[in-house]
């Protein structure tokens, strides 16, 4: 039998605590192949949750308690990881909210997804079958939706719907390898950093739709605005998309700069000074790329990994050459000239970004 440690960081939680923890026991009949066990991480509630959840004990054996500083929701969650790997030894963790808003019924359908081969099970509330509650006021719906949304764009990975919510079930062993990665993060952005990690580590990642409930009693924990510019800061710092469109800018400088010292300055011939300025910018951004964009699965040195990592990144390259060419003479030949430099741009932002980022992932940096 399987163990799981459900663990839900508490502060000042009293009116919906009991409710949680009887319905997370209540589903264990219903789930015969795995132990549960509950785990509270309380950080000196004041208004008795404590002693709701010590009462509660006396009813469930597998109900632990562990008390630390207020320190945000990371440390919370990963004192919690650190307290079930020395009691509870579980293969599978639960992150759940106390508040009432993750509703355990979903539970058993984040389980079946485990069983069938994922390591990490999300609730989305932004996809089919899930929900946001309808009674929000607009800057909050705006707020989720917008700071999941710019998640999703900034890591490129659109086909995960849900980057921000923390009702999910992780495999045990990406926990373990998480430890120094996610102790660099006290607050709610930890969540996008512990998808973010997970992703990188080659984890099988699914979704589960839930129905985010509204909070009754209590009152919420988290600061939206300094969530909000840790979320964009974790984005813009991690991003292998990111770094890929700013070592491409680079490349277009080296490119355009080199063109202009070799044509105006050196006065060679221009397909010379274009074919030396193009492959400079290539060495550029593939060394740029693998060791920095892409350093989490870089090509490593021997073996001949580097140069042929190189010579497909070149072929790569020549496409985007082939498809900007191409794409340049059909809108001029249908529009004209005159904007040349838009059609430019178009074809860049929409095509070749697109089609470079999704190739060098495929092709040359494969997840390991």
């Amino acid at each position: 039998m399987k163990k799981v440690a459900v663990i839900t960081p508490t502060f000042n939680e009293i009116g919906s605590i009991k409710n949680l923890v009887d319905g997370i026991f209540a589903l264990a009949a219903h789930l015969p192949n795995w132990d549960i066990h509950v785990l509270i991480v309380d950080s000196h509630s004041t208004d008795g949750t404590i002693e709701a959840v010590k009462k509660l004990q006396k009813k469930y054996q597998n109900l632990h308690l562990l008390e630390t500083e207020k320190e945000g929701l990371g440390k919370a969650y990963i004192r919690g990881f650190r307290y079930a790997e020395e009691t509870i030894n579980p293969y599978l963790v639960f992150e759940i909210d106390a508040d009432g808003q993750h509703d355990p019924v979903r539970i058993p359908s984040f389980i079946r997804e485990i069983e069938q081969g994922a390591d990490f099970v999300v609730g989305t509330r932004y996809s089919k079958g899930g929900s946001i509650p309808s009674n929000w006021r607009i800057h909050r719906k705006i707020l989720s939706a917008g700071a999941n949304l710019f998640v999703r764009l900034g890591f490129m990975k659109l086909s995960l719907t849900e980057w921000t919510n923390g009702y999910r079930a992780i495999k045990f062993w990406l926990v373990k390898k998480a430890y120094d990665h996610l102790q660099n993060y006290s607050g709610y952005v930890f969540q996008v950093a512990f998808l973010d990690f997970a992703l990188k580590q080659g984890a099988v990642i699914r979704e589960v739709p839930v129905h985010f409930k509204e909070r009754l009693t209590g009152e919420s924990k988290i600061n939206a605005p300094e969530y909000t510019l840790q979320t964009m800061f974790y984005v813009l710092t991690h991003s292998s998309f990111i770094k890929f469109v700013v070592v491409g800018l680079i490349g277009f400088a080296i490119d355009f700069g080199l063109s202009y010292l070799g044509i105006q300055k050196m006065h060679l011939t221009v397909w010379i000074a274009t074919v030396l300025s193009t492959e400079t910018a290539i060495v550029s951004n593939f060394l740029l790329n693998n060791f920095w964009s892409f350093r989490h699965k870089k090509i490593e040195a021997g073996g001949g990994g580097i140069l042929s990592g190189f010579l497909k990144f070149n072929v790569v390259s020549s496409g985007s050459i082939v498809i900007q060419a191409v794409g340049m003479q059909i809108l001029t030949s249908i529009f004209g000239t005159q904007l040349w430099y838009l059609y430019k741009v178009l074809i860049i932002a929409l095509v070749i970004i697109p089609y470079s980022y999704i190739l060098y992932n495929k092709v040359i940096w494969k997840s390991k």
